[in-house]
């Protein structure tokens, strides 16, 4: 997606089954990717991955976003509670 200059890339759940060190590369190369200033969309269950790495939070449940937030203005908590739909 980068040799062909995308302006957005999609992974999801791009760290499932991989080792501890093969997540932390992959983490590293989505942080170089923002940096280059493309946006990236992260499909991911794991909460710490993804408050290590996103700027924003979007939540889909039935095809209806139930939350959306910089990451500054939400929880892992309240990300999970959107989740499972649990208010």
């Amino acid at each position: 997606a980068v040799y062909w200059n995308a302006k957005v890339i999609i992974m999801d759940e791009p760290t499932a089954a991989l080792g501890v060190r093969e997540t932390g590369q992959v983490l590293r190369l989505i942080q170089t990717l923002k940096e280059r200033g493309l946006a990236i969309i992260i499909i991911n269950h794991n909460m710490e991955q993804v408050f290590s790495i996103v700027d924003r939070v979007v939540v889909l449940r039935h095809g209806t976003v139930a939350l959306d937030k910089p990451k500054h203005e939400t929880t892992p908590e309240e990300i999970v509670r959107q989740i499972v739909g649990v208010e």
